[in-house]
């Protein structure tokens, strides 16, 4: 790629963030307003979870994008051009994703845009991205369907630097089956997004294609925070795992409920659980022998990580956690194409993008399928201990 990855942190010359609040927009600098102004900036959008239900996500999201701006910005941009990064608040909202990602095509006339860290989000923007020939990237929307459709149709202008559902439901199923040992399993799925039905129906397939049997298929919805019901059937049922796919703020009070009734079987999730609210929704001493599928964690001692968690913990004071380094990722493979591309326009950078081989990231060595627009890389599978991170296995594809 056409940039160094771990160079540390400096000013922001020509370039800039641009940040909303309640749809209000302020740029963080005068210089970044003027050299906008006389088209000396390549303008990068950003419409992610950063209030509502899932903001965790969305901030981690734009802090690793602002991270790798910085650095782009302190080696002299992207083909000699200062880099701006305009941020939206999607509030955690599918319509409110749509409204956003329009506007940066339209007002804001971005080149390419990081966006949504959901599936659902993600998808309610791909239309505008498609309409106006604008790349929209996710680093973490895996429902199979986000890039190619379930007519088997590929969005022209939509990406993601993270492994598919069908990967991690697979991964998930090896691990059930190989490492914990499990022959039966429960799965209490997410039944209201796209990303807990797609990661359910992978698990399913594959833990009993591998010789594995399902017990019980129970759901919830989002919002839901009383699960008793369900896991009293649970706990009566026979089996040696759970899987509960879903995100971090009903995963957690699921946990802790199962826990505090007597469920003491490993549980294993998604990356939907890469968030430090888990540990606060859950409580440590619930999330024991708890297991995810993610795209990273900063325990890899590949060097590329290790110059990564040391340089942003020296900025920011805290490791970085899967969502900064899918921010930061995503926002380097957009500024690798545009490189490539010798260009802004979009289709350019589309087809950059397509031709991606061999990215050198920190979540992994990607390459892009053509056909898809998926990535191939590996993913990890993190354990907790006392809701901590205490290891993490490499699965590559």
């Amino acid at each position: 790629m056409g940039m160094a990855l771990f160079a540390g942190c400096a000013s922001n010359p020509g370039g800039g963030t641009t940040t909303t609040t309640g749809g209000d927009t302020s740029t963080s600098s005068d210089t970044a307003t003027s050299s906008t102004a006389a088209g000396g900036t390549i303008k990068i959008g950003l419409a992610s979870e950063q209030s509502g239900a899932v903001a965790s996500y969305g901030t981690d999201i734009l802090k690793g994008a602002q991270y790798a701006v910085d650095e782009l910005n302190a080696k002299g941009g992207i083909n000699g051009q200062q880099v701006e990064l305009i941020s939206y608040d999607t509030k955690s909202d599918p319509q409110v994703a749509t409204q956003m990602a329009t506007k940066l095509a339209t007002q804001d006339k971005v080149a390419a845009m990081i966006g949504p860290a959901t599936s659902g989000s993600f998808m309610a923007a791909i239309p505008a991205a498609n309409q106006y020939k604008i790349p929209i990237v996710s680093g973490s929307a895996t429902a199979d369907a986000a890039t190619v459709d379930n007519n088997g149709n590929l969005q022209p202008f939509a990406f993601r630097t993270c492994v598919a559902d069908s990967f991690q439901g697979q991964v998930a199923s090896t691990f059930g089956l190989q490492t914990l040992n499990a022959k039966t399993a429960v799965i209490y799925q997410d039944n209201s997004s796209p990303y807990g039905v797609g990661l359910a129906k992978t698990f399913n397939d594959a833990f009993t294609a591998g010789g594995g049997t399902i017990v019980d298929n129970q759901s919830y919805a989002a919002g839901d925070t009383d699960f008793s019901a369900v896991l009293t059937k649970i706990k009566a049922e026979k089996f040696d795992m759970m899987y509960v796919p879903g995100y971090y703020q009903e995963a957690g009070l699921i946990i802790k409920q199962a826990r505090a009734m007597g469920i003491t079987q490993p549980i294993m999730g998604d990356d939907g659980y890469d968030s430090p609210t888990l540990k606060d929704l859950g409580g440590a001493d619930a999330l024991n022998d708890v297991y995810f599928t993610n795209h990273y964690s900063a325990l890899n001692q590949d060097p590329k990580v290790t110059s990564f968690v040391a340089a942003f913990k020296a900025k920011y004071g805290t490791d970085p956690s899967g969502f900064n380094a899918m921010g930061y990722d995503t926002m380097n493979f957009i500024a690798d194409a545009i490189t490539r591309a010798g260009s802004t326009d979009g289709q350019a950078i589309a087809d950059a993008m397509t031709a991606t081989q061999n990215f050198q990231a920190v979540t992994g060595t990607l390459s892009v399928d053509p056909k898809t627009h998926n990535v191939i890389k590996s993913i990890v599978v993190v354990q907790l201990t006392n809701g901590d991170q205490s290891k993490a296995t490499t699965v590559n594809p």
